[in-house]
């Protein structure tokens, strides 16, 4: 990019500063478009003529992926997305989710899991539709 912010710089990212060259999609499939809109719209017309993935910050309409708040502990996965929309707030759910996410999900990861391996090795079906959840 021709111009940065600061952060980035002293985060360690290698930064090059000059204006976006189709070349720049050479051999990926992903991009993470963080411009203005302009610009944005040059890098998803590039990436869509190379069939790769663009992650238009801000931008949602010339993406063709989103990149989700994403809560991952004990095993579980829970993705957010406010469809680009509103990232700060996908963010914001992202931590109150975690904040309400039991300490316990390790275990209760690991009681599903043996209880799926019995219900497979068994032959199922499972007589419960889904595992006890711990301390209820």
């Amino acid at each position: 990019a021709p111009e940065v912010r600061p952060e980035l710089e002293r985060a360690g990212a290698a930064v090059q500063r000059r204006p976006f060259e189709e070349a720049d999609l050479e051999g990926v499939w992903l991009v993470v478009a963080a411009a203005h809109a302009e610009v944005n719209r040059r890098v998803a017309a590039a990436a869509e003529a190379r069939r790769v993935f663009v992650c238009a910050v801000d931008d949602p309409q010339s993406g063709s992926a989103y990149a989700p708040a994403v809560v991952r502990r004990g095993g579980v996965s829970i993705a957010l997305s406010t469809e680009g929309q509103a990232p700060g707030l996908a963010a914001l759910l992202r931590e109150a989710l975690d904040d309400l996410l039991p300490e316990e999900l390790a275990q209760w990861t690991q009681e599903a899991r043996h209880h799926r391996a019995r219900w497979k090795a068994d032959g199922g079906p499972f007589a419960a539709p889904r595992p006890p959840v711990l301390g209820s």
